[in-house]
């Protein structure tokens, strides 16, 4: 009998902003991990849930698998990077045609803590490792996590797309000091 690896996602906080459009590219060929055949994408209102769907035949249909979700925001992206006008105040004399070029663009934000971000236990790390795919591709925003994965804990920091180094530290809590009166 095989001695079957367990991995936790234990803490997750994410800020994650990435066009709504890059979000659907990732997914139409996605590298998932073993464990995941498919997710399944679906929309309600402004919210975006990402389901897992199993390789494994052992999980029930009727167990929810891990799913991550995204609220959908819209910012207005300006040309070139230019910003309106933004002294304050009315601005008489100036035209109206000098509003600099802009559109509308929707955005996925993966914005929480573990339980609001990434939901339901079966599958939970495989969806975490598409995260982590999903940040390294986001231009704004941090994902920090602790997880275990082959027994060993793990420090994941990722900061506007790019690794950064990240370590997890156990201190006492300063209120656990002796002698206290």
């Amino acid at each position: 009998m095989s001695e079957e690896v367990s991995s936790h996602v234990y803490r997750l906080h994410s800020t994650l902003e990435l066009p709504l459009e890059d979000v659907y590219e990732f997914f139409e060929d996605p590298d998932l991990p073993d464990e995941i055949d498919d997710v399944e994408i679906t929309r309600r209102n402004n919210t975006l849930i990402f389901q897992a769907v199993t390789t494994d035949s052992s999980i029930s249909k009727y167990t929810p698998t891990a799913q991550l979700k995204a609220s959908v925001t819209e910012n207005r992206v300006y040309e070139d990077g230019a910003e309106p006008n933004r002294r304050g105040g009315p601005q008489w004399g100036m035209d109206e045609d000098e509003e600099p070029e802009s559109e509308l663009v929707e955005y996925a934000a993966f914005k929480g803590d573990r339980e609001t971000v990434l939901q339901n236990s079966a599958l939970q790390y495989a969806m975490f490792e598409v995260l982590v795919e999903i940040a390294r591709r986001s231009e704004k925003g941090t994902l920090t996590a602790i997880t275990e994965a082959d027994g060993e804990l793990h420090a994941t920091r990722i900061v506007d797309g790019e690794d950064q180094p990240a370590s997890v530290e156990v201190v006492e809590p300063p209120d656990s000091g002796q002698g206290s009166s």
